[in-house]
């Protein structure tokens, strides 16, 4: 995975040239990602729901912490549409990306220890309900999946609250699901600026 190759971008989104994915994160060039957002309004219950999938345990980077619904990187040589892998690998869900609402380009930046990830996401949203059922998460990948009303993630983001109820499923290590709520604070996501949750909370509410 670190050998892939990716396209270099300056922050225009101009190409510059291909690097690995281990030297466009060690260097923090900007490059291309794919986002998919699952969200929609429940006529019942009145209100916008948001999903996050749980990253594995097993992953490099963030391990354990809920993010995008979806997400991925587009290599040097594909089409932004064809991001719409990641909903399958990650989820197991088949959407055609002709059924995705795009919601335009945003710009985010992430930084760890050995890792500088600059991205121009090309951010697309999914707004079927969807049971739980029906997600069949790859488990290297996912270990489950969650979700809780969007202006509760929204008060959490902008601070008027320090946690927030979730709702959903983890696989267990016989591949079962237990499903369970819980609270979580900010520091259980993957440290995204909120600047960036806030833009996608927006755009996402003005498409539902």
């Amino acid at each position: 995975m670190e050998s892939e190759r990716l396209a270099i971008l300056n922050e225009n989104g101009e190409r510059l040239g291909v690097a690995s994915r281990s030297e466009v994160h060690k260097k923090g060039y900007w490059h291309e990602t794919f986002h998919c957002w699952l969200a929609y309004y429940d006529v019942i219950k009145l209100d916008s729901f948001i999903y996050f999938q749980l990253r594995s345990r097993e992953k490099k980077d963030f391990p354990g912490l809920l993010d995008i619904t979806a997400a991925g990187h587009i290599l040097s040589h594909e089409k932004i549409e064809d991001g719409v892998r990641e909903v399958h690998e990650e989820l197991g869900l088949m959407v055609p990306f002709e059924h995705l609402q795009p919601m335009g380009m945003v710009k985010g930046e992430l930084f760890q220890e050995g890792l500088v990830d600059r991205e121009l996401s090309h951010v697309f949203l999914y707004s079927v309900p969807i049971s739980y059922e029906e997600f069949q998460p790859d488990p290297l990948e996912v270990a489950g999946i969650f979700r809780t009303a969007l202006v509760d993630f929204k008060s959490l983001i902008q601070g008027e609250t320090t946690e927030i109820e979730l709702e959903g499923f983890v696989l267990k290590n016989d591949g079962e699901r237990e499903y369970k709520r819980y609270k979580a604070g900010y520091s259980h996501f993957v440290p995204h600026k909120r600047s960036y949750l806030l833009e996608i909370i927006n755009r996402i509410s003005a498409h539902l």
